[in-house]
């Protein structure tokens, strides 16, 4: 099969080996689904384990004299109250408030671990290096893989192969010998379900991948169930749901920012932010649940009742744990409570639709 995109994770003979489809993604051929399509692979994951390849994502290790003082310059998060492996979600903002991208923290025993998206991989190791260089080292660990296990069934199938992982709780990570190598190994990820993501060797990746799919209900999962399980479980998609001109309060992402963080406003953009924690913000991102069958994709125009434009879609499609689809966007505050009706305009036509609260399905992390 043809490569699509420039790059290629340690996986890629794997996935076209199991006769995955393969598209570009952040300039990495990715496989977007296996045979069994997308939505047999959003339902195994749900009902039992699915493999995800994430080695497109970037591990970054920031080491230095205070690394954690010098990435809390840069993240609205409370880093510093963070154990020795545990993990937190943030994100880089700029001056305005906005979000360069949303990040996994890690604590570790010589550093900080950071978690970075594909897609923003190589501005966020610029912008890393440009504030933090001259007190700390950021290095791109480009010589790991990533796998994510995550399932209901995630816990037992993985303890299996690497004893005592199923003590871990959610967002730690722990180091994990493995036959003379070193595993990084959290109880987290991207789904909502219970779930682990493995740091490991990229030359030893696949063959333990293959150990993966040989155990019962463990079956591969591409980029089309990952973003239909993310969407199921309410959270974001940098690029779609968040970005440069959206805040962390906009986004519903305030839990995000620590008592201390608000308190000491510090942080790039913490006057814009902590105004709109304080007074509101203008538009929120919201749940959405059309009230027909058809689905409302990302760019599809929000109405309110007179016809006027709230918002607009950024993320849509078919939720199969919900049965119907389901959406999140942008709309102005006042629209944004509880069963408010809405519009939304799909090819030409006005469909109604209305709010919901998120997440669309529960999440079930170990805590």
């Amino acid at each position: 099969m043809a490569s699509k995109g420039n790059k290629r994770t340690p996986l890629y003979d794997f996935h076209v080996e199991l006769g995955a489809k393969i598209v570009a993604f952040a300039d990495y051929a990715m496989p977007v689904q296996y045979p069994t399509g997308i939505l047999t692979e959003h339902n195994h994951t749900r009902d039992a384990a699915g493999l995800f390849d994430v080695s497109h994502m970037g591990q970054v290790t920031i080491r230095g004299a205070d690394p954690i003082t010098a990435l809390e310059t840069l993240v609205p998060a409370d880093i510093r109250s963070l154990p020795i492996g545990g993990m937190r979600y943030t994100m880089l903002t700029n001056e305005q408030g906005g979000i360069l991208d949303d990040l996994i923290v890690t604590r570790l025993a010589d550093g900080i671990g950071v978690i970075v998206n594909a897609a923003c991989k190589d501005a966020d190791l610029a912008h890393l290096r440009a504030q933090l260089g001259s007190r700390c080292d950021v290095e791109l660990d480009d010589d790991r893989a990533l796998l994510a296990l995550q399932g209901p069934k995630a816990a037992v199938i993985l303890d299996r192969l690497v004893p005592g992982v199923a003590e871990l709780s959610f967002m730690t990570v722990r180091a994990f010998d493995v036959a003379g190598s070193v595993w990084r190994i959290s109880r987290s990820g991207y789904t909502g379900e219970d779930g682990f993501e493995i740091s490991l060797p990229g030359g030893e990746a696949a063959n333990f991948a293959r150990r993966l799919l040989e155990q019962p209900d463990v079956a591969p999962i591409g980029l089309g169930a990952r973003d239909s399980l993310r969407l199921e479980a309410g959270l974001c998609l940098y690029g779609h749901d968040i970005d440069e001109t959206t805040t962390p309060v906009e986004a519903g992402l305030r839990w995000t920012i620590g008592k201390r963080r608000r308190d000491e406003a510090n942080f790039p953009g913490a006057p814009v932010v902590l105004a709109q924690i304080s007074q509101g913000p203008k538009r929120r991102r919201i749940g959405i649940r059309p009230d027909g069958p058809a689905p409302a994709r990302e760019g599809t125009v929000i109405e309110e009742e007179s016809g006027k434009t709230v918002g607009q879609i950024t993320s849509g499609g078919f939720g199969p744990a919900v049965g119907g689809p389901v959406a999140m966007g942008y709309v102005e505050s006042s629209m944004a409570e509880e069963g408010c009706p809405l519009g939304l305009v799909v090819r030409g036509k006005r469909r109604e639709a209305h709010v919901i609260k998120l997440p669309f399905v529960p999440h079930k992390y170990i805590k």
